[in-house]
């Protein structure tokens, strides 16, 4: 006849378990306590944590946000679900409002009106320019010829002077505005000097420049475009229906 020791064993024996040598009289031993799991917490419940990934709801904690599963970030405000931290906030750009009032705030910079930069040249020169009726005849202009009067002296402050008519829309502003004459072309001829002689270019203008001597017949043969010719001491510039332009030094006084 088999017995059951204290232990749990079936032995034959009466005094001492033939398996594990125990008193078959023995109390029943209390079982050796299981080892602790660093997963239990004080309750006895495992806790519950959301996977290293993502959220486990998609609900964010930080401003309660429906995320997909397993975001890293937040799409709204940006916490991590890994490290469970906002983003460090950029400082905003100080508005004029923020800055001291005692700041001293820059004045804009305002960009230099474009003039006539060429140096001025050497001595004091003018041009002399008059309503020339023989050139007025010589052009069968269609215009009426304007009373010739006496000629108009202006200063040559500049070693390059455009010859033409202004014009507003365009930004054009000639040192020689010759408006009246309608012959001539808004950015007609350019002069120029090398300080003792001045030389004459036609820019392409409609019905050319002209250079011709004091004495005998006005000039049939215009300028070249875009080549410079030397005006001579007794030699005058004809553009437009009427124009005339002597180039001289000043006489004493005269400037």
């Amino acid at each position: 006849m088999t017995q059951t020791c204290p232990a749990g064993h079936e032995s034959a024996a009466t005094d001492y378990c033939d398996t594990c040598g125990i008193a078959m009289g023995a109390p029943a031993a209390a079982p050796p306590p299981l080892p602790a799991d660093p997963s239990i917490d004080d309750t006895g419940k495992l806790p519950v944590t959301p996977p290293a990934d993502g959220p486990a709801s998609g609900d964010c904690p930080s401003c309660g946000t429906t995320n997909p599963p397993n975001a890293l970030f937040c799409e709204n405000c940006g916490y991590d679900f890994t490290t469970g931290s906002l983003p460090r906030p950029v400082d905003p750009a100080p508005s004029a409002l923020d800055l001291p009032a005692d700041l001293p705030v820059d004045p804009p910079v305002v960009a230099p009106v474009a003039e006539n930069s060429s140096p001025p040249p050497s001595g004091t020169w003018v041009a002399e320019i008059w309503i020339d009726p023989d050139w007025y005849a010589d052009q069968a202009s269609t215009d009426p010829l304007p009373s010739p009067g006496v000629p108009i002296v202006t200063a040559l402050r500049h070693s390059s002077i455009l010859i033409g008519r202004a014009s507003r829309s365009r930004g054009i502003s000639p040192d020689l505005d010759l408006g009246t004459d309608t012959g001539i072309s808004r950015r007609h001829a350019q002069l120029t000097t090398d300080g003792s002689r001045w030389f004459v270019e036609d820019l392409g203008s409609s019905n050319g420049t002209y250079v011709g001597g004091a004495l005998g017949a006005l000039p049939k043969t215009p300028v070249p475009p875009g080549q410079k010719v030397e005006i001579r001491p007794d030699e005058r510039v004809y553009v437009g229906a009427w124009t005339r332009i002597v180039i001289r030094k000043a006489a004493p006084g005269e400037v």
